[in-house]
């Protein structure tokens, strides 16, 4: 039986809490707001973010972060705008005995960093640290729906600790080393299913969807490539697979809120009502990192002209349409 510590009690936080706790490991859950703990030990589940999914008395609720200390797993489910600030909080607990494990996906807007290279930037290099991503609805998880994800770390033998300890009949997991590359996928991934719920909101079809995923595949791998991943991760569960959950799915927050501005609501009034999107907030960091690297990636324009600089979608959708004609597969790697 291993210990376990999860810092966030949003759904996709709880969700891996459970998963570990019906593997037979002590579980402790942290929030950093006391209100959002005592909410759920008087409901016995999260109604917000995972509702009707019961939270067994066995899991322990607090508002401590000291509860880290003996743990053998230390799992972050922190949106990526507030990884840094949690990871600084909880550095003083952590000991090189534990593995660190991030389930946030996205980048950090100020440095336009990888989330695991947060991680690095504040832990010791030595830290054996594990990055969970591929297409995984907290609501599905939650319920014992078939999943599988990716554990990715440059240290393999962590990584196949923390398959070990989380897999079960309903959730498989597979490793990998490509650490950057399955990061981007999981943070990008976020961008189109942005897009998606915007075409969605214009009332287009499936010929629209399927094109603006298949090409944001494209961009996603061309970005990937630069930053260092490997082309073949792209294709895997922390890309293509990442995608298509997103971009189809009504639990996808990025989707919900791209079909709002689709629908003509501001983006801040759409991402105000919808929550944590992390497209939203990985869109701008997304945009400098393609100037910086010199990678071509047009929708990612498009989208970052709605989203910051008053764009009109229809307008998007037309300059997407009527770039100069060109081979598809000319500029993947360019």
């Amino acid at each position: 039986m291993a210990n376990i510590t999860i810092l966030g009690s949003g759904g996709f936080g709880l969700c891996l809490a459970l998963t570990a706790y019906r593997n037979g490991h002590a579980v402790k859950v942290w929030s950093r707001f006391p209100d959002e703990i005592e909410a759920i030990r008087k409901d016995g589940e999260h109604k917000q973010k995972l509702p009707g999914v019961p939270i067994p008395n066995e899991i322990e609720l607090t508002s401590s972060i000291d509860c880290i200390n003996g743990s053998d797993l230390v799992i972050f489910g922190i949106p990526s705008r507030f990884v840094r600030d949690t990871v600084r909080l909880a550095a003083p607990y952590i000991t090189s005995s534990m593995i660190v494990v991030n389930s946030g996906k996205g980048l950090e807007e100020s440095s336009l960093k990888t989330l695991s290279q947060v991680f690095r930037e504040e832990l010791s290099d030595e830290m054996p640290l594990v990055i969970l991503t591929g297409p995984s609805h907290a609501e599905e998880v939650g319920i014992g729906v078939p999943t599988t994800i990716v554990a990715a770390s440059d240290d393999e033998k962590a990584a196949t600790t923390v398959q070990e300890i989380l897999s079960s009949q309903t959730l498989r997991i597979y490793i990998s080393s490509d650490v950057i590359g399955c990061e981007v996928g999981g943070a990008l991934k976020n961008i189109i299913a942005l897009c998606a719920g915007v075409c969605d909101g214009l009332g287009f079809g499936d010929n629209t969807k399927a094109a603006l995923m298949t090409r944001g595949m494209n961009e996603i791998t061309k970005l990937g490539l630069a930053m260092g991943g490997k082309r073949e991760t792209f294709s895997g569960l922390s890309g293509v697979g990442d995608l298509i959950v997103t971009c189809c799915s009504m639990h996808s927050r990025n989707r919900r809120a791209g079909i709002l501005i689709g629908e003509g609501m501001s983006p801040e009034e759409a991402v105000k009502t919808v929550g944590t999107v992390e497209g939203y907030y990985c869109c701008q960091a997304a945009w400098e990192l393609a100037h910086k690297l010199g990678v071509s990636m047009p929708i990612t324009d498009q989208l970052h002209n709605i989203l910051f600089e008053g764009g009109d979608v229809k307008n998007a959708l037309s300059k997407l349409m009527m770039r100069p004609r060109k081979r598809e597969w000319d500029s993947i790697d360019k």
